[in-house]
């Protein structure tokens, strides 16, 4: 169930023309290097519950890119000199679309369906990178198909 949950997230993930790297694990554990290939989304599965016939996994995807800072003089004191309102635009776009696949897609129809509503919360942080992006936190319910029989 993990195994094919994390599969099809990150299949969908690659499938987005905006998404060039994605990755899961702790968020501290990204790889800020010049090697990772941006824009990047990162999964990080943070519990699973157990219900009678489904588990719900929380599941927080983030979804970012490097901002670019031009050295030109701040002329826009509302859009400022970077990129942060591109990244953040296109970002969420890319998360509300994989919202939709999973709400009423391919991957809803397989089994794979949101409970309850998701959230977006911008976010802009300092790594070795300036990051700016959107995380998506959403619970995923899956159909427990653990028997009770001793093999």
């Amino acid at each position: 169930m993990y195994y094919d949950l994390l599969q099809k997230i990150e299949t969908e993930l690659k499938n987005d023309d905006f998404i060039t790297t994605v990755t899961e694990g702790n968020i501290f554990d990204i790889d800020m290097t010049k090697i990772t290939l941006f824009p990047l989304a990162h999964v990080q599965v943070t519990n699973a519950t157990f219900n009678e016939n489904v588990i719900s996994f929380n599941i927080n995807i983030y979804c970012m890119d490097i901002t670019d800072v031009s050295k030109d003089e701040t002329t826009n004191l509302f859009r400022g000199n970077d990129n942060s309102h591109d990244i953040l635009n296109t970002t969420l776009a890319v998360l509300n679309r994989f919202y939709e696949k999973i709400r009423r897609g391919d991957l809803y129809t397989e089994g794979y369906q949101v409970d309850g509503g998701p959230t977006c919360e911008p976010f802009e942080e300092n790594f070795t990178n300036k990051l700016t992006g959107w995380n998506l936190q959403l619970s995923i319910k899956v159909p427990n198909t653990m028997t009770v029989c001793d093999v």
